[in-house]
């Protein structure tokens, strides 16, 4: 199997993109430097050469994973073949220097992930180890027991093409406006946000259902909450686990913001990284504001500016500061189309 580049999970069959052109081949990554691996690409590796053009870099994930391939000889093997080989670690597959490709070079990786511009500026394949070993010989995308005789040559004659995303910028609101839920409860955590026994959920259009099901005195407030809906509570809100679902079941109800007094670290993390809104306040300028449960507000995420507009009086909390109003605005890019983007081969 392969993933096609821009998507991990845009995964194909390796024949489907046979004798592809690549520039060069990656093996490392947290996920396929183990000494079991680089067993594998040694094995494909021994007593051939990579193929002109190609540039393959070898890089296992620890230290002691490196010295391990240098007692059994698969460093010698590497070097024998043409490989490149570097100190241990992430290399190329966190952005390091050995492992990233350049504008529109096409790789073959055993990382992780292939999302446009994490290992370098081209297109990624991901394999594994022994279809990277393989096509590293080949010239082009191939498999241990396809392997040609001779490396394949490539003459300039059309364009590689990748799907891409053509991103439309549309104006996130940073103005709330609803009904407010006053929960008067510090510490609540992730469990009774979002109960462990629902984990298994990923759907975020399923997730809502159960939002704070697990916390007593307000089992039933997924079915009566309405979008827009503005949740209150105090200290140390998102206490506990890192799920992400004690974020998302808040937008999967339509949520439009949530105030507390202080956050638990990880969960105020995860909330501003997918552009929940919450904002912190201090008890005295809620106080007077008069706020009561079922109350009308407006938040300014801007400014830091609420009304109650039962009363039509008006405090300031603390506003989005500037990192988390520039994420809150990126994130809602819109993927409208995808474009094709060539490159000549």
């Amino acid at each position: 199997m392969l993933a096609r580049p821009g998507h991990p999970h845009d995964d194909i069959a390796v024949s489907q993109a046979m004798n592809q052109k690549i520039d060069s081949g990656f093996i490392g990554s947290c996920t396929n430097g183990r000494i079991e691996d680089l067993r594998v690409a040694a094995g494909i590796l021994k007593g051939h050469k990579v193929a002109p053009g190609v540039v393959l870099k070898i890089v296992p994930a620890t230290n002691s994973i490196w010295n391990q391939a240098m007692d059994e000889g698969l460093i010698r093997i590497f070097k024998e073949a043409g490989a490149l080989v570097s100190n241990a670690g992430c290399a190329g597959c966190a952005a390091g220097q050995l492992g990233q490709n350049g504008p529109g070079e096409v790789t073959i990786s055993t990382g992780n992930r292939n999302f446009e511009g994490k290992q370098g500026k081209g297109f990624v394949y991901l394999a594994s180890p022994a279809i990277v070993a393989a096509s590293a010989i080949a010239g082009c995308i191939s498999t241990p027991d396809t392997l040609p005789s001779k490396p394949a040559t490539f003459e300039k004659k059309g364009t590689i093409k990748a799907a891409v995303k053509e991103k439309v910028k549309t104006e996130k609101p940073t103005i709330a406006e609803g009904t407010i839920w006053i929960i008067p409860k510090d510490d609540i955590d992730t469990d009774m946000i979002f109960h462990n026994r629902y984990l298994t959920i990923t759907d975020i259009k399923e997730m809502g259902q159960y939002t704070f099901d697990n916390l007593k005195g307000f089992e039933d407030f997924a079915k009566k909450a309405k979008p827009g809906d503005i949740v209150i509570t105090q200290k140390n809100f998102g206490a506990g686990s890192s799920r992400q679902q004690a974020v998302d079941c808040f937008q999967s109800l339509g949520i439009s913001c949530i105030l507390a007094e202080s956050y638990g670290a990880i969960y105020e993390r995860n909330a501003i990284n997918a552009a929940m809104p919450i904002l912190t306040y201090d008890p005295e300028s809620l106080a007077a504001i008069e706020l009561k449960n079922g109350d009308a507000i407006k938040v300014d995420f801007i400014t830091g500016e609420l009304t109650n507009k039962r009363n039509g009086k008006t405090t300031k909390i603390n506003r989005f500061y500037e990192a988390q109003l520039a994420i809150y605005k990126k994130r809602r890019t819109v993927i409208s189309r995808k474009l094709a983007v060539g490159r000549d081969l």
